[in-house]
């Protein structure tokens, strides 16, 4: 039997001005907790390389986005700089990495509406080892299977209750997917609209790429690197993750895009990505068993934008 990864749980209480610890191997939520049986709540998953969280402001950011999107009270960013300390320190200290490479933590933040009728959230960080599998698909690539979401791209702006841009804790459907791709001998989705256009997948950004090469001026060849990804205004989660990295590779020379974008651009692509915070960029393989662009190209492009995303704190 495998034993459950450590984790450690700091709960935001006014009491705590560090946030509370509690033991993760007893009971913490109530039963009738909105968040546990509505799944009424939001959350952020953050990545932590040797006790440093990855692009902290701007998950804190998008969970006050998303808290406003469901007129949720969320605590001030100041009390969960401290938990989030709090829990990532505790956690090191209890569970000392191995080694330098394996000291990576993923740190989730959860807002739910708290018990109905309590009238204040629940709010706690949850911090635990990153999984292997994900490590392990940052340099082997991923499969993936085209899934359809159900809805058009323009349902966003026609039904904002719906709350496609807000990251809640309703996972059930992006959950049932990911269990339908591997039974289909898929590692992971990329969901489409039902008016053709490419989304997103259940924990992750779409990236592609495209080397184009045209006449310098001066009798040789020049290539160009251009990054794109779907439109936000299709209902997906603004990626933290590929905001950061499109920052990096403006910088870096590239050129950059936002969709739409249709499932054959991913096919004619010569590299495509699902990039998230905990699993960073993976390689995408194959798209409904077709080969995508050239292990060689992909294999390049990958290691320029992990270095470029290596850079981003």
């Amino acid at each position: 039997m495998t034993s459950p990864a450590p984790v450690v749980l700091v709960f935001l209480d006014p009491a705590f001005p560090n946030g509370r610890l509690a033991d993760a191997s007893k009971p913490q939520l109530m039963a009738t907790d909105q968040g546990a049986i509505r799944g009424d709540g939001v959350f952020e998953s953050m990545l932590a390389v040797g006790g440093s969280v990855r692009k902290l402001q701007a998950h804190l950011d998008r969970l006050d986005s998303s808290a406003l999107a469901l007129d949720l009270e969320n605590p001030g960013q100041d009390r969960w700089r401290k938990a989030i300390e709090t829990g990532v320190a505790e956690h090191r200290m209890q569970h000392p990495a191995p080694s330098p490479a394996d000291d990576e933590l993923v740190v989730k933040l959860v807002v739910t509406r708290g018990v109905e009728g309590a009238g204040s959230p629940t709010c706690w960080v949850q911090v635990s080892p990153v999984g292997a599998a994900g490590r392990r698909q940052r340099e082997t690539g991923i499969d993936v299977i085209l899934l359809d979401r159900g809805h058009d791209s323009g349902v966003a702006e026609r039904a904002p209750w719906l709350l496609m841009g807000a990251k809640t804790l309703s996972y059930a459907v992006n959950m049932a997917a990911l269990r339908y791709a591997h039974k289909q001998g898929a590692d992971d989705v990329i969901f489409t609209s039902s008016d053709g256009r490419v989304l997103e997948g259940p924990t992750s950004t779409v990236l592609l790429a495209h080397l184009e090469t045209s006449d310098d001026g001066a009798g040789g060849n020049r290539t160009t690197r251009r990054l794109v990804t779907p439109r936000l205004d299709s209902g997906i989660l603004p990626g933290t993750s590929q905001g950061a990295l499109f920052n990096a590779a403006r910088a870096a020379g590239w050129e950059l895009g936002y969709g739409p974008l249709e499932p054959q651009d991913l096919l004619e692509a010569d590299a495509v990505w699902l990039i998230s915070s905990i699993r960073l960029l993976a390689p995408v393989n194959h798209i409904d068993g077709k080969e995508i662009g050239t292990p060689a190209i992909q294999k390049q492009l990958t290691a320029e934008l992990n270095e470029l995303f290596a850079g981003i704190q």
